[in-house]
This record gives structure tokens, sequence and C-alpha cells, in this order.
């Protein structure tokens, strides 16, 4: 215990740099009232059996109390020579036993700031490191001397502020190492998603091509997949599906998937073939008794003398592609029946054929989006999605593939947390006044 007139030498500017790096640190100072500190200066309060305590942080130009019993609306004192300003500077408990005749408190804005305070007594709160932050204090109107016991405790209380200030401290940095973990999650979750889809769709003559990836959660690489690209006899061949999973699996799946259907389109462009050697592939894929599957669409298109396009498609368990048609009538392209790729036997696969004539457009999606949650909990489904469509008029423009696009994203934005799962979308459509000049694919 320190008592008498002995006076603490000021801290070197070297040692109180590194002092008040120790309170950022901490990051403390301004903090909101606290119950754990409200209660340590009550107890320490009730301990001495005074009316006054305080847990105070010097900070480089003033004390601030992170809590005050006793002290109604007084937050923080300058950082003058005084009871508060001086005890922290000492390694063991500081008293003032009485204020009046201690010639090291006769600055103290306590002491002549109307509270009439004669006893003081402080127990520095010090780092690991051995970097003192503030004290423990409790302050009387009457001059007393304190007991070793009432000392012993003061020193645990300081101790107790160090303690919830690490562990505060340690929770701070989890949840900055959590979110860089995310942050991080994340920005791989996007890379790999770029890689398993086609950087850009290529330009058809006489139709418009639109595609867009809806991420349900940005820490999660989806298993969603698209993909348009060019046949050799002038035609052009177009997917989309989804595997099963989530992550890195369901990412090795989803480029396995695509390639698969590129090269099978090589050797067979016929849509039932393409799937049937998608099956064959994935089920040579499989580890052990873990399905590896997916549901897909593929089809090819034919650009008609008169400027419309034929389309065949092939479906393995997935939704219906919808034509919206130039009058706004909306219809599904069912390949209902066909079912999952690279889990049955001997799947069936059904094949379906439509035309798309001048401002007629056709969508394909993932099921991320029918089975979306409207505000009253209900799936949105086809017949949700297809009334969506009728009312929205989503086919007109210039470029009816982006309006239609844009609508379908503006119902996910709208359904938002009801959308539970990724989405994949591909729109095509043909302009209402074509070019009907067929040109060579180069």
């Amino acid at each position: 215990m320190t008592t008498g007139s002995a006076q603490a030498s000021p801290p070197e500017a070297a040692d109180e740099k590194a002092r008040m790096a120790a309170v950022r640190r901490y990051r403390i100072l301004d903090t909101p009232p606290d119950g754990t500190f409200d209660r340590i200066a009550a107890l320490a309060a009730r301990i001495f059996d005074a009316p006054m305590a305080t847990v105070a942080i010097v900070d480089t130009d003033r004390v601030w109390f992170k809590a005050a019993h006793g002290l109604s609306g007084l937050t923080e004192i300058s950082r003058d020579p005084g009871l508060s300003a001086s005890a922290f500077l000492h390694g063991e408990p500081w008293v003032i036993t009485d204020a009046v005749t201690d010639a090291r408190a006769l600055a103290d804005p306590l002491l002549h700031g109307g509270l009439g305070v004669r006893f003081s007594a402080a127990a520095p709160i010090t780092t690991a490191d051995g970097e003192r932050l503030g004290t423990v204090n409790v302050l009387d109107t009457r001059p007393r001397r304190p007991t070793d016991a009432q000392l012993d405790a003061l020193r645990d209380l300081a101790d107790l502020v160090i303690d919830e200030l690490e562990l505060r401290l340690a929770a701070i940095r989890t949840v900055a190492a959590e979110r860089e973990r995310r942050t991080e999650a994340e920005r791989l979750a996007r890379t790999l998603q770029r890689t398993l889809l086609p950087p850009a769709l290529p330009d058809v003559p006489g139709l418009h091509a639109a595609a867009a990836y809806h991420t349900a959660s940005p820490q999660e690489v989806g298993g969603d997949f698209y993909d348009l690209f060019p046949l050799d006899d002038g035609r052009w061949a177009f997917f989309l599906g989804d595997v099963c999973g989530k992550g890195a699996d369901a990412a090795a799946l989803t480029s396995l998937t695509r390639y698969t259907l590129r090269a099978a389109a090589i050797y067979d462009p016929d849509p039932c073939a393409a799937l049937t050697n998608l099956d064959t592939v994935l089920k040579g894929e499989q580890q052990g008794s873990r399905p590896r599957y997916c549901t897909a669409v593929f089809g090819v298109l034919q650009r008609l003398p008169d400027g419309s396009f034929t389309v065949t498609l092939a479906g393995g368990g997935h939704p219906s592609a919808l034509a919206v048609r130039a009058d706004g009538t909306v219809e599904a392209i069912s390949t209902a029946g066909g079912q999952l790729i690279g889990m049955l036997p001997d799947p069936r696969f059904v094949r379906t054929t439509t035309r798309l004539h001048p401002g007629d457009s056709l969508l394909l999606y993932t099921d991320g989006l029918t089975e979306a949650r409207t505000a009253d909990g209900a799936m949105l489904g086809e017949e949700g999605l297809v009334r969506h469509l009728t009312s929205a008029a989503a086919h007109t423009g210039d470029r009816p593939a982006d309006g239609l696009l844009g609508s379908v994203e503006a119902l996910l934005h709208r359904l938002g947390d009801g959308v539970s799962d990724d989405t994949a979308l591909l729109a095509l459509s043909v302009p209402a006044h074509p070019d009907t000049r067929i040109q060579e694919n180069r």
C-alpha cells in the first residue's frame, strides 16, 4: 500500500505511448455503460462501506469512468495531478487517508468539485504485460484507514476488470477472425462459381440470349449451371441444370457435368443422347454408396429461313421450360416424366419440340426459383411463376431476353429470404423484327 506524501514520477514518453497502445487495444474508451463493470464498482463501495466507487481508465488527457457508483452524471475528469490521475502510476493500492492534509490531492477535481472527498483507495488495472490502464477506486467523504482485507479485495476487483477486458478482447478478435474467414470464404466461393459458368454467352445470329445466377448463400458454392455453344452444323446447343449438394463436392460435380455435356454434344447432339452420356459418366464417378446425380434440360436450336427457331429439348428430372409468346401468353414446354440423371439403373429422358417465332422467348430455370416461398409461406411453384410472367409483360423491348431475365430477378429480390436455394436462369428470345438472312456460323 502506498500512503503518505510520496509522488510517482510522470511516465516517460515511450512508456506512455506503450500504455496508451494497450488502452486502445482493449477498445474500452467511450463505450456504453455495462452491467459487469457497474457491479464491480458497486461491490467495491460495499466492501469499503463507502458511498462512491469508480472503474477508471486513464486516457491521454482525461480520466474516463467506465463505471461510476454514487457519482451521478459524472463520466470523466481531467488528467491533472490528483487522486485518479496519480493512482494508476503505482503498482500497488494507492491510499489517501485524508485528502485535506495530503498534498497529493490538493489539485484533485473530485476534492474541489463539491463532492467533499476525503478518502481514496485505488488499485491499478494492470495487463499481463505490465501496462496500467487505470484503477478501481473507492471514495469517501470522511477520512479513514482501510484494512488489509479491504485492499486485497480491491486488488482482486482490479484483476477482475482486466480479466473481463481480456475476455471481451478475445471475443472481438474471434468475431473479427470469423468475419475475415467469412469474407475469404465468400471471395473464394464467388471465384470458384465464376469458373463453373461461362464468362459470357456467345452471340447467336438472329437470337438474343441472357443468363444470370442468383446466389442464396454467398459463402457456399452452389451446383447450378448453364451453357450455350455452337455445334459444327450451324445449330446451337444449350443446357441448364442443378447437381446435388453444395460446396466443393458440388463444384467438382458441376464442372464434370458441364464439360461432359459439351463433349457429348460433339459426338451426338441429340438431346436425349447427351443426357444419356451424362448419366453414364456420373454413374462411373460415384464414390461408394454416395450417389452423384443432377437434373438438367438440354436443347438444340436451329434457325429457319423466316427468322424463327425450332427448339428440341430433353429433360431429366428438371422443371419445364416456359415459352413467353409474343402476345404475352406463357406456355409450359414440358419434359415431365424425365428422370434424375445418374441415379436410376435405366433412366428415361423425355424429348419435346417447340418453335420460337419472332417476339417469342424461352425461359429455363432451376428449382431454387419455383421452390422459393412467398410472403404467406406458400411455395411459388410453376403456377406462381407463370402468373408473374403473364402480368409482368417481361417479353417486350428491344432485347426481350434481357427484359425477361430482369423480371425474374426482380421477383427473386421481392421474395427475399423466401429464396433458400441458388437459382440459375437462361433466357433465349427471337427479336420481333428479325433479320431473316441466315448467316453461316463462323
